[in-house]
């Protein structure tokens, strides 16, 4: 991988062996996968079916034209909800495993197009670094991809914090998304779980990580969040202010307005204006490409947003497009 590539860090993958695991055991925990729908899989959460998933979430040669219609190069490959943080540890293990072997294969059968984010069964942190110490070793494996929140710990419980302190020692970034919104019955109509849920559950975990110190006790430690930071960037004053005077918060030494930078932020906004100001804060040394592929929500042409901004140099682009996105993945 040379040159100036194009790099997705925000493109989900729902591996066949992946859905098969869920649909043979996944029904005792209330996670289904239902092959019957003539569309595509459908999991289901506690009876409730999500979309049925399209070939492109699964097919590496429909992923890899869909990737040439978009003119994207590189795809880091992630998995989204449900994840595998609602199985017992020692099914999530299978699950995670399940799923970082066929990013492995999708890397060997593309290797200049696919990476792997890997999949971490985090409710068992013991567990979580046996797997990150197998995945360290195998080809097209370069970052880690983590739920905002594990179940119902948020990512400042000390008991993760030997996962952290080994990502940290293999230089990976760890990729955020959002499995669960806070509040989701507020948020059932109108599509508002992912409108509004979603970014403030990046919001949420870059604040626990940020007054839970994490930053501090792993300050090698890199954290790229979705959805361009969510509301977080968006709050960061009000959250700075509130660091200045509130007791709760007087542990912290560090304005919490400096840690900006400690994070990198994905380019969905889907508005311009709304990119401009993230800039304004973080720089474009700290914005990746990303496109949420392939749900509703994505961008169908990523490049183009950011090729069409009007603020934009092109050494500016070609930073957003791809060479943030190398040092991240260590290409």
């Amino acid at each position: 991988m040379a040159g100036q590539l194009s790099i997705d860090i925000h493109a989900h993958f729902y591996p066949r062996s992946y859905l098969e695991l869920v649909a043979e055991e996944g029904s005792e925990f209330g996670v289904e996968c239902r092959f019957d729908d003539a569309k595509g899989p459908q999991i289901q959460l506690s009876g409730k079916g999500s979309a049925p998933l399209e070939d492109r979430f699964i097919e590496l040669d429909e992923r890899i034209q869909s990737m040439d219609e978009q003119r994207v190069d590189v795809h880091a490959l992630s998995l989204t909800a449900p994840m595998v943080y609602w199985a017992p540890p020692e099914l999530g293990l299978r699950l995670s495993q399940a799923y970082n072997d066929a990013c492995v294969e999708a890397h060997d059968a593309y290797p200049d197009r696919l990476l792997g984010l890997a999949m971490l069964p985090m409710q068992s942190p013991d567990l979580a670094v046996e797997e990150l110490e197998r995945v360290s070793e195998l080809p097209g494996i370069c970052g880690v991809y983590m739920a905002t929140r594990i179940e119902d710990k948020e990512l400042s419980d000390p008991g993760f914090f030997p996962v952290y302190e080994k990502i940290e020692d293999l230089g990976w970034t760890i990729f955020l998304h959002p499995v669960s919104v806070v509040d989701p019955k507020r948020l059932t109509k109108y599509y508002l779980t992912n409108f509004i849920g979603n970014p403030t559950e990046s919001a949420i975990a870059a604040s626990h990580l940020i007054f839970g110190e994490v930053l501090d006790r792993f300050p090698k430690l890199t954290v790229c969040l979705p959805h361009a930071g969510g509301t977080f960037p968006y709050l960061v004053g009000r959250i700075n202010h509130g660091w200045g005077v509130r007791d709760e918060c007087q542990h912290l030494k560090t304005p919490p307005i400096n840690y900006l930078r400690r994070f990198y932020y994905d380019t969905i906004t889907h508005a311009h204006p709304a990119l401009d100001f993230l800039i304004t804060l973080v720089g474009t040394d700290r914005v990746v490409l990303g496109s949420d592929f392939c749900f509703d929500m994505s961008y169908e042409q990523p490049v183009q947003f950011v090729r069409e901004h009007p603020n934009l140099s092109a050494e500016d682009q070609g930073l957003i497009l791809g060479g943030n996105a190398a040092r991240l993945l260590g290409l």
